[in-house]
């Protein structure tokens, strides 16, 4: 057998395999569909049927207490505190951690809040880097600030669950802006059941809304194309991804900008992993992993109405550096917790949610780069036609294109944010252009951090930020974020 022909045929392999690949992955997609579209018909009539107010009213309302870690976010803080501490809830404490910043963090928060230093004893259940003080508000009761030294996201949401009061922790990142009744809604799944142990709301994109006073006043898309297209990102990866796994197996990961926790739960399982950039999926899995093994409370699930609002990067260098690092968080978690995989013990976490971050999320951008690199040299090399490579790329397209149109519809028949027809066309025109350079874009990203994470890189890089003070219009003029 010549050379030449040996070629054709690995090449002509590698292809099938990856075709097969993709078949399987996109009717698993359409699977999470359709139990997200069941979960959300669902969810909707659960609405309808229940009086918040009453619920609220009641003495079956926990304490929750909102951490909130804080690096270098002399831009966003105070509005974000401001966000929070307009919450509608009951039972309510704000903590924020200082994790040693290097700007005027602390010094913001002191003028905008008049912070005062007080002698509080923490209990140190769990290990963490030195609390150097501890401010409490004159102006907001509700309000804490820790000062520590800087030990990472990790070490400083530890802190927070130390210096914290409420039976459930809310971990938010500090640029992020909570709706009013955000908790209300999120608070329920423990309310009505005890085995619940952490529950996560949606992330929207908040680039292009109008925002004052720490609210988002009205919603619109942003006029950056990156931020454009992560919008379509968000509503997809949250609306049926994250809510579709809720009937399949359940949830490895709420996002670690918007989540409630037990705290018993989390100081039993030792607070966050600092030695991980995947905290927030790290923390999910040794909750479900104790539930398995001695019967606690092990329920995570996604409720898909609480929305929290967050800043999106709008530079290439920015979201490649955030999106390496979310691949390497998941490489790490997903190695630490390797021997879930295909282990009877834990049910169809083992044998679904698991399976699933290892082969699609974790190995995808492995796969389509093979895929992308075998048709270009099978095409110069004539092992496949012209008209098989188009067609193949059509299909994929095509059914990318569904999925994202059908979530859309589903953002439009629930929550229906987006309401103007210049939003609604500017969406879809983002997601006809997102597999067009930008996908192939991420590809690339994600490929870097799984080479970065086997060479050993633990570090978050730089996201600076402009803040999230200022109107729509002003999107369009404003300089970049970064």
């Amino acid at each position: 057998m010549s050379f030449r022909l040996l070629a054709d045929m690995v090449l002509v392999d590698i292809q099938l395999g990856v075709l097969v690949y993709f078949f399987l992955v996109n009717s698993f997609y359409g699977l999470l569909l359709i139990s997200a579209t069941v979960e959300m018909s669902r969810h909707l009539l659960g609405i309808r049927a229940t009086d918040r107010t009453r619920l609220l009213g009641s003495s079956l309302v926990p304490r929750i207490s909102i951490i909130a870690p804080a690096y270098n976010e002399e831009a966003t803080v105070e509005e974000s505190i401001r966000s929070l501490l307009a919450i509608s809830y009951p039972e309510l404490e704000v903590v924020v951690i200082n994790d040693g910043s290097k700007d005027a963090t602390v010094a913001v928060l002191e003028r905008a809040f008049d912070l005062v230093r007080v002698h509080a004893a923490i209990e140190p259940a769990i290990v963490t880097q030195p609390v150097r003080d501890v401010y409490r508000s004159r102006t907001h009761s509700r309000l804490v600030v820790l000062d520590k030294m800087n030990g990472g996201k990790a070490d400083a949401m530890n802190a927070g669950v130390n210096a914290c009061t409420g039976d459930l922790v809310c971990a938010i990142d500090a640029d992020t802006l909570i709706e009013p009744d955000a908790l209300q809604r999120l608070v329920v799944p423990f309310i009505e059941r005890s085995d619940t142990v952490a529950a996560g709301g949606t992330i929207r994109v908040a680039n292009g809304a109008d925002i004052r006073n720490g609210r988002i006043v009205s919603v619109s898309m942003p006029h950056n194309a990156l931020a454009g297209i992560q919008v379509v990102e968000y509503l997809r990866a949250f609306l049926f991804g994250r809510l579709g796994w809720n009937r399949l197996g359940g949830n490895l990961i709420i996002s670690g900008a918007f989540g409630v926790f037990r705290r018993d739960a989390m100081l039993a399982v030792g607070g966050y992993e600092s030695e991980t950039i995947g905290e927030d999926m790290e923390m999910i899995i040794r909750l479900r992993r104790r539930a398995f093994a001695t019967g606690a409370p092990g329920k995570v699930v996604f409720v898909p109405d609480p929305v929290a609002w967050t800043e999106v990067p709008e530079t290439a260098q920015v979201l490649a550096g955030q999106r390496d690092r979310w691949h390497r968080g998941l490489a790490d978690v997903l190695w630490r917790n390797r021997t879930i995989l295909f282990n009877p013990r834990y049910g169809a976490m083992g044998f679904i949610s698991y399976p699933y971050f290892l082969f699609v999320e974790f190995f995808s951008p492995i796969l389509e780069a093979v895929g992308l690199v075998t048709t270009i040299v099978a095409l110069a090399f004539g092992a496949i036609n012209v008209q098989f490579a188009i067609l193949f790329l059509l299909l994929a397209y095509g059914y990318g294109l569904v999925l994202t149109f059908a979530t859309l519809l589903l953002e439009e028949l629930s929550f229906h944010r987006y309401t103007s027809l210049r939003d609604q066309l500017v969406l879809i025109g983002w997601t006809l252009v997102e597999s067009f350079g930008y996908r192939q874009r991420t590809v690339v990203w994600r490929f870097r951090g799984i080479i970065k994470y086997f060479r050993g890189n633990k570090s978050w890089g730089k996201m600076e930020r402009r803040g999230l003070t200022r109107p729509a219009a002003s999107d369009a003029t404003s300089e970049p974020e970064h």
